[in-house]
């Protein structure tokens, strides 16, 4: 797969807006947004539970559950593997809470939740054809080294760790175990040693921390599976029932000016943000200037490329007046998906990927 190529050392890094401390979630200002990739100290950090004290000579990666052959693997030893490097985008599953209302629980993000970067590893499905799948196989389940207890949006029965499972066939494709994002080793707030990364799905299911890979047989019920990070999905004609959050949705999102910014009225400004989508490609990016009355297709600043967004810009003539005005954007992929006007109540505070509206103040020019 082709990717991008960046020198990491020469970008720049603007601080990121801590949204919680400890644990850490921090987020990157979007505003900023400028490589096709994301720097590693300016990419959004989201964690549920404090992060762990892991040692790269002394950790390992337990596989079990459905293997035929179970196994221990050091970081040594999976770099001794064949590997591969991505790039991929990574949203959380949350980015953008801050503008539903009524207010949704859970971290408020703006807009920097998200990032695209660089990922080296080896795939899952090379570990697993190690360890060898007996028949009958379902899924893989992801858990991390990180735990603790919650009470919002559930309960957890005490400690719990951080888990997530992914179908055997999405395993089989392109997951990969990262040991190393934007050529550089993972930094502790990353998943130091090791992490996976699940191209086109939210960032949930990207588990950092990695310490075991379990292959199971029915499905998995822990509770970043089915308390939190799930909504009520029907189909059929049947009841609505409980389903994971899984492949991200289509979705552009402005970065300048960025919101409650001024630009000068009367003069050609920079519209400039980015789009993507979970399956397929970006194909089709829409600005309105007027709080969705009118659209205008904005020019793309990057091929299409498999699970990596795409920088767009516009050139906009200012209205000539001072005053406020509302901007959007909103993004149609190669499936034919086009963001909603408006968010589904049935996802709570997740998958948030109607046209945000980002307020701008004209200014006035010098006489």
């Amino acid at each position: 797969m082709s990717r991008p190529t960046a020198d990491f050392s020469s970008q720049l890094s603007p601080a990121l807006i801590v949204r919680q401390a400890s644990p850490p979630n921090l987020e990157t200002p979007f505003y900023a947004l400028d490589g096709r990739l994301t720097p590693q100290p300016s990419h959004y950090v989201r964690s549920h539970f404090p992060v762990p004290p892991l040692d790269a000579q002394t950790w390992r990666l337990e596989v079990g559950g459905g293997a035929a052959s179970p196994l221990s693997l050091s970081l040594q030893e999976l770099r001794a593997m064949p590997s591969h490097t991505l790039s991929a985008t990574m949203e959380c599953a949350g980015n953008g809470r801050v503008y539903l209302s009524p207010r949704m629980p859970g971290v408020q993000w703006d807009l920097g939740a998200v990032g695209t970067a660089e990922w080296t590893g080896v795939r899952l499905r090379d570990v697993l054809e190690r360890a060898g799948i007996q028949e009958g196989a379902l899924e893989v389940v992801l858990e991390g080294a990180d735990s603790g207890t919650l009470t919002d949006p559930g309960r957890t029965p005490g400690d719990i760790r951080y888990a997530r499972s992914v179908p055997l066939d999405k395993a089989r494709d392109d997951v990969l175990l990262a040991y190393a994002m934007n050529g550089q080793p993972l930094t502790p707030d990353h998943g130091f040693p090791l992490r996976a990364v699940v191209p086109g799905w939210y960032g949930m299911a990207a588990v950092k921390w990695l310490s075991r890979l379990y292959v199971t047989e029915t499905p998995y019920q822990g509770f970043f599976q089915t308390v939190d990070y799930s909504f009520w999905q029907q189909q059929h004609g049947l009841s609505p029932q409980m389903v994971p959050i899984t492949t991200m949705q289509v979705k552009a999102q402005i970065a300048r000016p960025a919101p409650h910014g001024s630009v000068t009225a009367g003069h050609v400004s920079e519209v400039m943000g980015a789009a993507w989508t979970g399956e397929g490609d970006v194909t089709r990016v829409e600005v309105s200037t007027d709080g969705g009355e009118t659209w205008t297709d904005a020019e793309f600043l990057d091929p299409a490329e498999p699970y990596i967004w795409r920088r767009w810009h516009l050139a906009w003539h200012t209205p000539q007046q001072p005053g406020r005005v509302t901007l959007m954007a909103r993004a149609t992929d190669s499936a034919g998906r086009t963001q909603e006007s408006g968010h589904d109540a049935v996802r709570g505070g997740y998958m948030i990927n109607f046209p945000l509206p980002i307020t701008v103040y004209l200014k006035g020019g010098e006489s």
